[in-house]
């Protein structure tokens, strides 16, 4: 299976070691991954902040790049819930206001192949146990976009309760947001680091050695509130989890 990786701008910038956690994790599952050196942001910053029609060519050149996939896999909920919630919705709006159906039409290949990491894996992979060794105490925060846009479930989970070596915990009040919300921590910084601070103090109640998300936006605001809080646990994106294994371990 020829699949491509959605990295986003996010991971590409901060993250890295997340995109190479994927790829090594994809190619020990047997699947054929490329990464499109033609990739650029899903336009989700500029939609969520009130620039639509801005975001318009950002959609078109996703699709123009990735449409001969038969899957794109991209380890964020939030980008993933963007190409298929929100690119609907800008089709539906552009035909709405007169403008045809040209962007409808432009955006319709990728929507439904487009997978944020988790739901690729349990569903269309069909494992669970990936081979991953994790010898630490972890503890996940479902993240918004995964948990209401994209309705991840308990698919997370199930991947990192088949980690040998890994004692998940349940985190108290895990299904409320962290508070980051991309401008949302921007604009409201005061509620945005009361939330932040709310969610750590949680996690750390668990005694884990790790809090664990698949969304790498939240993990930074969430790290940063931990550096601020002078707690000792670490964020950790799920794909360098599942990565890791007994002969190459995660840190």
């Amino acid at each position: 299976m020829r699949v491509a990786l959605f990295l986003t701008c996010v991971n590409d910038t901060l993250y890295p070691d997340t995109g190479r956690a994927v790829v090594k994790l994809l190619t020990r599952l047997g699947v054929d991954v490329d990464f499109p050196m033609g990739q650029t942001c899903c336009g989700q910053a500029h939609y969520n902040t009130g620039y639509r029609h801005e975001a318009e060519p950002l959609a078109r050149h996703f699709s123009d790049v990735f449409e001969e996939y038969e899957a794109i896999v991209t380890p964020s909920g939030s980008c993933g819930a963007m190409v298929r919630e929100l690119y609907p919705r800008m089709g539906e709006r552009a035909r709405a206001e007169g403008r045809g159906d040209s962007l409808a039409r432009a955006l319709a290949p990728v929507v439904p192949k487009t997978y944020e990491l988790t739901e690729f894996l349990v569903d269309v992979l069909g494992v669970t146990d990936v081979g991953a060794y994790y010898p630490h105490r972890v503890t996940y925060h479902p993240t918004c976009h995964g948990l209401r846009a994209l309705g991840l479930g308990d698919r997370p989970r199930r991947l990192l309760e088949a980690v040998r070596g890994l004692d998940l915990v349940e985190l108290p009040g895990a299904e409320e947001c962290c508070g980051f919300g991309g401008t949302f921590a921007v604009k409201n910084a005061e509620v945005s680091a009361a939330m932040g601070a709310d969610k750590v103090r949680n996690a750390e109640s668990t005694g884990a050695e790790v809090l664990c998300a698949a969304d790498n936006s939240c993990l930074m605001h969430l790290g940063g509130t931990m550096t601020r809080l002078g707690t000792g646990m670490r964020p950790v994106h799920i794909a360098e989890i599942l990565a890791s294994t007994e002969e190459e371990p995660a840190a």
